[in-house]
């Protein structure tokens, strides 16, 4: 028995408990009421009319309902498909402001849909359907926002001493053997001292989290092949955090959990960075249910074709487009950005197809209102912004376009450093830009090496192990006869497909692993490292595990010898990256005599030791490249405004198949100086016996290896 309704107020929107009663407020522009509904323990449903509606926000205030309670809307309003209206109150919604939900989306029937299912194929999308779908519906919940942070903030990590580790909530601890079952798959697992540790001693400074805002993980088209939304690209909602992660419960017990992840995270130094869906939702095209803003103001919140309202644009190949051009649909997405910084301290996005919400009409503007939004938004131009620079619309390829604030997934990169390492003809341009941050993409507008964000493995492909083990995907498991995920890896698998016990071969792969591994740490510009490729985490040739919540995605933590050495290298190469701010210079590279020196911060040589001429850049078949970094060049000072120096490196790269011996430059004395071994990637470790090249001597660099000297002064 629920008391009187009182009128409430419209901010903020969504459920919001004060200590004696919850105020709820929902925006719909063209709804001609709204139903309040309310369910107790046993599911039972009380619907109560909010009257009050200011500024198209239907609000109303009831006494003594607090934390737990658990809610939805129903959306009354004309259902007019071909004029884009789509409202239906038979079914429940989602409030798209709720801090949690309760629950997974329970079957995948005809009762989700606001279309009848009983017409031809053609039409079915246009027949109002009167079933009711409140059993199969997650429920929002009522959550206490209060939290001790005990003193926890931000912890605004300098890009430039940023390292990236992405990875999957579930995957990363499902198989843990030192984390209690009960934990694992969880955020409290991720928050457990095992995980931590592993992360500590890597040196990672930064958890990029793949999407953790509640999606849908049941999708009927997976469910019907025994799969499920594994990835969980299908927000359903802006502001929960998924239930499914949560170890502790769903009536708001996930918010706490995340919460306390967070604070485990950053007490350990490492910041938390979520990717972020903001370019559509799992309702899917013209044909999919509505479960939340499809009921709520579908001509509001989702991109419609203007001739044909009954359809959607889709930028993103997942059926629809979110309307950012709507002051709404902007505030949603901003008061949900805003919301993760400041009431659960995370630390930066990273934007799934970013291009999608630079549309304003069908081109791509990196001046669209989002960005000009969010550049002034107090809250949000001191976070960690990352774009996927990309979506699936025309010209929605945008590498190098985005706004000073801004980093980027360098696509580019990635292609180029796996093109040079299995041995592309015509790469050394490019692999030079690539290894010096990209300043042909990012400098002529103002931003700097962290602009790019350097990766070669991602969620989406291969993983590094499977990079030089497969030359095509193989996704069979995924039930969709191979053809899904792409064709075009850019891999190379050194000889036999997928598994082997050929010595040779699995010797060539260790080499090639810690090739791209050691070209990533040092690198110029911020690396990721795709989570779980330190220990040689393989998912057999499949190339797009989005559904595959299973042994093939989560990680195995029980390692081999080689993939031992493998995570003993990778935290190597961390600690040294950090140790070294060479390899993470703040400002380009001048690759010019400095004035007075005689001496330039960069310059490339042949193997011969000879430098680089415009005309050699362009040589098709050229494989060996060598660069030296001077260390008493570096352009920016210290916090303090002190000078800051470091070691000199010269590193040999040959991507041929044979050994090749490279020469101590002549150019500026460098074969006259005395140069330690520092790495060699024929070794499974950094080199622990001190190995010294003086003048004339030649340094052999085995085929498909990179040696890195430093100089002794």
């Amino acid at each position: 028995m629920y008391v009187a309704l009182w009128p409430g107020n419209v901010y903020p929107l969504g459920s919001y408990w004060d200590g004696k009663g919850t105020n709820f407020a929902l925006f719909s522009e063209n709804a001609t009421a709204v139903e309040l509904c309310l369910f107790d323990r046993n599911d039972k449903e009380t619907r109560i009319k909010l009257t009050e509606v200011n500024n198209f926000i239907w609000h109303g205030y009831l006494p003594g309902i607090s934390p737990g309670q658990r809610y939805g809307f129903r959306v009354h309003g004309p259902w007019k498909p071909q004029e884009g209206h789509r409202f239906n109150a038979n079914k429940l919604l989602i409030d798209p402001y709720a801090k949690a939900i309760d629950g997974l989306l329970r079957g995948n029937g005809a009762e989700i849909f606001g279309y009848s299912w009983k017409t031809e194929e053609a039409e079915k999308d246009l027949v109002f359907s009167e079933l009711d779908d409140a059993h199969l519906v997650p429920k929002s919940v009522v959550i206490e926002q209060s939290f001790d942070w005990e003193g926890d903030e931000l912890l605004r990590t300098p890009w430039h001493e940023t390292i990236i580790y992405e990875t999957h909530v579930k995957g990363f601890t499902k198989l843990h053997p030192n984390i209690p079952e009960e934990l694992r798959g969880t955020y409290a697992g991720i928050a457990h001292p095992a995980a931590i540790e592993h992360l500590q001693k890597l040196g990672i400074t930064a958890l990029e989290l793949m999407p953790v805002h509640h999606f849908i993980a049941l999708p009927g088209y997976l469910t019907d092949k025994g799969l499920t939304n594994y990835w969980g690209y299908d927000s359903i909602n802006y502001f929960a955090p998924f239930s499914g992660y949560s170890a502790s419960g769903t009536l708001g017990q996930q918010v706490t959990e995340f919460k306390q992840m967070v604070k485990a995270l950053h007490r350990a130094g490492i910041e938390v960075i979520l990717d972020v869906v903001y370019n559509h939702t799992g309702e899917g095209n013209h044909l999919g249910p509505s479960l939340s803003l499809r009921g709520i103001d579908n001509t509001v919140y989702y991109r419609l074709i203007d001739d044909d309202k009954r359809l959607y644009m889709d930028f993103t190949g997942c059926g629809n487009s979110l309307y950012v051009g709507h002051p709404q649909v902007l505030k949603l997405i901003m008061d949900s950005l805003r919301y993760w910084v400041t009431e659960m301290h995370v630390d930066g996005f990273r934007f799934d197809l970013a291009a999608a919400l630079a549309r304003e009409l069908f081109e791509v503007n990196s001046l669209s209102a989002f960005f000009d939004i969010i550049h002034q938004d107090p809250v949000l131009a001191d976070v960690k912004l990352i774009a996927e620079p990309w979506d699936l619309g025309e010209g929605g390829y945008q590498v190098g376009q985005f706004p000073v604030l801004w980093s980027e997934w360098n696509g580019r990169y990635r292609d180029t450093v796996r093109d040079f390492w299995r041995g592309a003809d015509e790469t050394l341009g490019e692999f030079a830009y690539c290894f010096t941050g990209s300043p042909d993409l990012y400098s002529l507008n103002g931003r700097r090496p962290n602009a790019s964000i350097n990766f070669v493995t991602a969620h989406d492909g291969f993983t590094l192990n499977d990079l030089v083990s497969y030359e095509k995907k193989h996704n069979e498991a995924n039930g969709e006869n191979n053809c899904d995920g792409d064709e075009h890896n850019r891999s190379w698998n050194c000889g036999v497909e997928g598994e082997t016990d050929d010595p040779e071969i699995l010797d060539l792969r260790e080499r090639l692993r810690r090739n791209f591994l050691a070209t990533l740490m040092l690198s110029q510009g911020i690396p990721m490292l795709l989570g779980g490729d330190e220990m040689g985490r393989t998912q057999k040739g499949n190339n797009n595990t989005y559904c595959q919540d299973n042994e093939l995605s989560w990680f195995d933590w029980n390692l081999n010898q080689d993939n031992e050495d493998l995570v003993n290298f990778t935290r190597e190469l961390i600690y040294f990256r950090r140790q070294h701010p060479v390899f993470r210079r703040r400002k380009w590279f001048q690759g010019r005599p400095i004035h007075g020196k005689g001496v330039s911060d960069i310059v490339w040589f042949n193997p011969d030791g000879t430098e680089m001429t415009d005309e050699q850049w362009n040589i098709g078949y050229a494989k060996a490249i060598a660069v030296f970094l001077d260390g008493d060049q570096l352009a920016c000072p210290s916090p303090k405004g002190e000078r800051i120096s470091d070691d000199s490196f010269l590193m040999f790269f040959n991507a041929h198949h044979e050994t090749i011996e490279f020469n101590l430059p002549t150019v500026f004395g460098l074969d006259k100086c005395d140069w330690s071994l520092v790495i060699d990637t024929k070794e499974p470790r950094f080199i622990r016996e001190e190995k010294i090249y003086t003048s004339n001597q030649a340094v052999p660099v085995v085929g498909r290896s990179l040696v890195l000297l430093r100089r002794l002064e």
